[in-house]
């Protein structure tokens, strides 16, 4: 792949700046930590690092809550430290993705304080959903739309009026037909990519356009109708996204974070003058089963072929339950809404489908998106105490949600150390989330050296993703298999998922190129997965 278009068959790393490395001991990863740690993963053989947003914020959604595009947030350094890290990590042959959350700022950004402060009618409180509400005072919210995160999407103001929040109610939404969201949000990406970013991440990509008229939502709507998700304005707001992208000597590339269950306005979004790519989040929320997957595999292939966009490939972010632990349970598969406490787990069943899962997913046409921790095999933190929780996922839902922090525990570096090399040994500060028994065995040290762990799977892998031509190319073939296996050639490479319960006689091959676990004889074991030579 030529260099102007390494996003289509990249390894991307998401880091979640809070979790991945604390430089100067407050017990909070910073940009200075990920600095320090750019050669782990240039040995691990990203080709980019993507960052959960580092700017200014109240942190009251994980920083998806911004309250000033660019600054960084002090408890992750400065704007210094983040164009150093970007130039740092380019030496490295690492380019750098930043997130940009258009759907909403924090209720703490200056347009919102401005709005509040003005009062209704107000020009200021035309860049937000400022509405009077229903009933005889205006005591009920203007819509019943329920919340990503639970909940109304409705907060009442001392003035009486209420204000629009498809999620947290710190996190009031723009309003896109407002000339100074678009002009701001234009101005924010030239102000990152003139630093040197490669690349934005989207967030809620679908979501930012709402109809004018904020009806209901209906039981039933055609493609476009639903009041606000997936509205046809978005595209010309991404057109103009992309030929800002295009604009520079290094073409710069749009991810979007795009969850539709209809292909075709999936693909809409990934016209030659639209994004680049988006996230794949069908896969990553399907079960452990051979036909779910092949499925999947082939709707994506498919859904992508049209616009000839990349696929993509994700196992988890810093939104979902880690593979280790959702792959170790009856149901495997992953949804919002089926969260919950106390949910049985077969950590070592789920350790041996999740290295399987790697191999699948690393061979693959397309790009591969690995979020931090996953390759070391880390499970999800579900005793996390009740007073450390800080998700608004977990307290919107009354308390049944268990939310999202136990796939963001900070990840262990060392075998020993308070924090296991997560901070400097010579600090007293424990970590934002408390690290749990045990992380020091899974750690980056522990793990290093040993040919049958984790880390040593994902680096052999993702070494021979980069040296095998058939495996950076874009030949696909699925192969006719038994119903629990899962089978695809590409060019000389053949890769061989068995997901049943039983050993399967691998096909005719010359040499096994890698596999998940010990290969016995020429029977690949159940919940493994191999890559051979044709």
């Amino acid at each position: 792949m030529t260099e102007a278009r390494w996003w289509r068959d990249a390894v991307i790393y998401q880091i979640y700046p809070r979790s991945f490395a604390d430089s100067d001991g407050d017990g909070t990863g910073d940009l200075n930590g990920v600095r320090a740690r750019l050669p782990y993963l240039r040995d691990l053989g990203v080709d980019a690092i993507w960052f959960t947003p580092w700017y200014a914020s109240p942190l009251a959604d994980g920083g998806y809550d911004v309250a000033d595009y660019r600054a960084i947030d002090p408890q992750f350094g400065t704007l210094a430290d983040a164009e150093a890290l970007i130039g740092e990590a380019k030496e490295m042959g690492i380019r750098t993705i930043v997130d940009v959350v258009p759907n909403h700022v924090s209720d703490q950004h200056v347009w919102f304080r401005q709005a509040v402060a003005a009062g209704p009618g107000s020009p200021e409180r035309e860049r937000f959903w400022f509405r009077d509400g229903r009933g005889e005072h205006g005591e009920l919210p203007p819509t019943d739309w329920t919340s990503s995160f639970s909940g109304r999407t409705w907060t009442r103001v001392p003035d009486g009026q209420w204000y629009l929040h498809l999620f947290a109610p710190q996190q009031p939404d723009l309003n896109w037909n407002h000339p100074d969201v678009r002009r701001e949000h234009e101005d924010v990406l030239r102000f990152w990519f003139d630093r040197g970013v490669a690349g934005i991440r989207v967030d809620s990509a679908t979501m930012p356009v709402k109809d004018p008229a904020l009806p209901e939502v209906p039981e039933t709507f055609g493609p476009g109708e639903h009041p606000f998700v997936d509205r046809d304005g978005l595209h010309d707001i991404y057109r103009s996204w992309r030929a800002i992208a295009d604009s520079y000597a290094e073409p710069r590339v749009l991810v979007g974070e795009i969850w539709l269950d209809d292909r075709h306005r999936f693909a809409r979004y990934l016209r030659s003058d639209e994004m680049h790519s988006a996230f794949n989040f069908d896969f990553m929320s399907r079960p452990w089963d051979a036909k779910e997957f092949r499925d999947s595999i082939q709707s994506t292939l498919d859904a992508h072929a049209p616009v000839a966009a990349p696929a993509t490939w994700v196992l988890s972010n810093h939104d979902v339950t880690r593979p280790v632990t959702r792959y170790g349970r009856a149901e495997s598969g992953f949804s919002f809404a089926d969260k919950r406490f106390g949910t049985p787990t077969d950590l070592a069943l789920g350790e041996r489908r999740a290295r399987a899962a790697a191999l699948l997913t690393a061979a693959l046409p397309g790009a591969l998106y690995i979020y931090q921790g996953d390759e070391l095999g880390l499970p999800e933190v579900e005793d996390l105490p009740l007073d450390v929780l800080q998700d608004p996922m977990h307290f919107r839902s009354g308390g049944v949600d268990p939310g999202r922090d136990g796939c963001r525990v900070p990840i262990p570096w060392t075998r020993t150390g308070s924090s296991c090399g997560f901070g400097p040994d010579t600090s007293d500060a424990q970590p934002w989330l408390p690290q749990p028994a045990g992380w020091n065995e899974r750690s980056v040290e522990a793990q290093t050296g040993d040919p049958g762990s984790m880390l040593s799977l994902y680096r052999r892998a993702l070494a021979l993703r980069r040296s095998e031509p058939g495996l950076r190319g874009e030949s696909f073939d699925l192969l006719d298999s038994r119903e629990d296996v899962l089978a695809f050639r590409r060019d000389d490479v053949l890769c061989v998922v068995n997901l049943g319960d039983e050993p399967l006689p691998l096909p005719d091959h010359r040499e096994v190129l890698l596999a998940s676990t010990t290969v016995d004889g020429d029977h690949l074991p159940a919940d493994a997965a191999a890559w051979l030579r044709a």
